[in-house]
């Protein structure tokens, strides 16, 4: 099955074009993503072979023959697609399936054992987690593409009974994390819903092709995002895929914006082919997915992808597979200098536990922004968002009113240390490790800005200079 053929966006209202992003968005920096559901039952999908890795490279499956497509939707990471791989006769995930629960074993049997696992879940639990990882927003997958809803929908499934979670999942995450003083978003698969179109996804035109265009369809999926809307006020619109083409997208984006002022929504609302890609007719942030960009991009975007491999919790995730504490911090760091918030994902298990690897990493998240978050949190890119400094240790700026911050990613030796190309203010400066009292020597030489680095500095995933100048604060940026 092939997308549909090229197609001109309508024209968003005067209105929807006037919209800029809200202050708090851009300067969050750090959202966490949650995808729990019946997939988390089972928790399993393979990890991803060389095969796969390389048809993944950089983000882009234009390149792949239809046999390389169809073996990456069999050997899916993605542990939360376990329902569609299981339709796949020879993958890891049927063999898996048979093996543990049997041959016919329905996907919709993992319910009740959902239902029954996630009485013990603590919401509380999850939104103290988040807190303490320094996060400021946190967004809850609603409803995936099984069609699962994880909140008391006056508009249940038609297509199957009691497929709704017994607890208001929704409410009760969404009460916890406003508790705690962050903003909270839901995410909804508004293209995709495999109660309506079971259809085995095995190629990636298809993953947009079988957005479903039935008028059925495009009813439910606007009542539910109306219910969402009215019922939790969710700061974030975080839809999937794509949007049916004969919704009213505009009339629900209006009375979104009309109830949430400040609320923002991402690019996934896609409704139309153009220039090849699926397209959104408005949107507010783009989302690429476990890939970043290269340089500073002017229009916000939010990178989202898992600590693993996979966003659903798979159990055969383990120290190797997942990003190390180190790697997320600098990831984070790479991102907010060029635009991005990470919208970085836990995968719970049924019963509501978070991995003991995942909490880990997002704890020491949270220790190092509580050092450097002055650094990274309401910031913006600098004139440039990468440097070098000596011994090869590369260097990400950003800067707010009266600084520059220089965040080296390594550990420097005591002594002379070089942040490469780059000019000191030509106003009284003042240069300090975050963290550590007193100011640091420095001086400008041929080849850049020479700091004083001091003896028994601690090892970190990434130092913080910050570069404190009237010349900032009146805008005159030198790199």
């Amino acid at each position: 099955m092939n997308p549909p053929a090229a197609q001109v966006l309508p024209p968003a209202p005067a209105g929807l074009r006037a919209r800029r992003v809200p202050a708090w968005f851009s300067g969050a920096k750090l959202g966490i993503f949650i995808h729990w559901g019946l997939y988390s039952v089972p928790g399993w999908a393979p990890l991803p072979d060389e095969r796969v890795l390389r048809a993944n490279v950089g983000g882009s499956n234009a390149h792949l023959s239809d046999a390389d497509q169809r073996y990456c939707l069999a050997h899916n990471p993605y542990a939360e697609w376990y329902l569609n791989t299981l339709k796949f006769e020879d993958s890891p995930t049927r063999g898996h399936h048979d093996r543990t629960y049997g041959r016919d074993f329905a996907y919709d049997a993992f319910a009740p054992m959902f239902n029954a696992a996630g009485r013990a879940w603590d919401p509380g639990s999850w939104a103290d987690l988040f807190r303490s990882a320094g996060a400021r927003y946190v967004v809850l997958t609603a409803k995936h593409h099984d069609g699962f809803l994880l909140w008391p929908s006056r508009t249940p499934c038609p297509r199957k009974p009691d497929y709704t979670a017994e607890r208001d999942v929704v409410g009760e995450l969404t009460a916890a994390v406003r508790g705690r003083g962050l903003k909270m978003g839901l995410y909804y698969s508004g293209g995709l819903d495999w109660a309506f179109n079971s259809t085995r996804i095995e190629s990636f035109p298809m993953i947009f092709g079988t957005v479903i265009q039935e008028p059925e369809f495009a009813a439910y999926a606007d009542t539910h995002w109306r219910e969402l809307i009215d019922c939790y006020e969710p700061s974030i619109l975080w839809n999937d895929i794509g949007y049916p083409r004969t919704a009213d997208l505009y009339g629900l984006l209006g009375h979104y914006y009309d109830r949430v002022p400040d609320g923002v929504v991402n690019d996934r609302f896609r409704t139309a082919i153009v220039d090849g890609r699926p397209r959104a007719p408005h949107f507010d942030y783009l989302t690429p997915e476990y890939t970043t960009f290269a340089d500073i991009t002017p229009a916000k975007w939010e990178a989202c992808r898992g600590i693993g491999y996979s966003f659903g919790y798979n159990r055969n995730d383990d120290d190797h597979s997942y990003l190390s504490s180190q790697d997320l911090i600098r990831l984070l760091i790479d991102i907010v200098s060029k635009n991005g918030n990470l919208f970085l994902d836990v995968g719970p298990r049924a019963d509501g536990t978070i991995p003991a690897a995942q909490r880990e990493r997002l704890i020491d998240l949270g220790r190092w922004l509580d050092r450097n978050g002055e650094a990274v949190y309401d910031t913006t890119p600098w004139a440039r968002a990468e440097g070098l400094a000596d011994g090869g240790i590369a260097v990400r700026f950003t800067r707010r009113d009266g600084a520059v911050y220089a965040f080296l990613l390594g550990q420097p030796r005591a002594g002379r240390l070089i942040i490469r190309d780059f000019v000191p203010p030509d106003h009284p400066a003042r240069i300090s490790l975050l963290g550590r009292p007193g100011e640091l020597s420095w001086r400008a030489e041929a080849g850049g800005l020479s700091v004083d680095w001091p003896e028994g500095i601690l090892p970190s995933a990434a130092h913080v200079l910050e570069i404190a100048s009237a010349e900032y604060r009146a805008g005159k940026d030198r790199t």
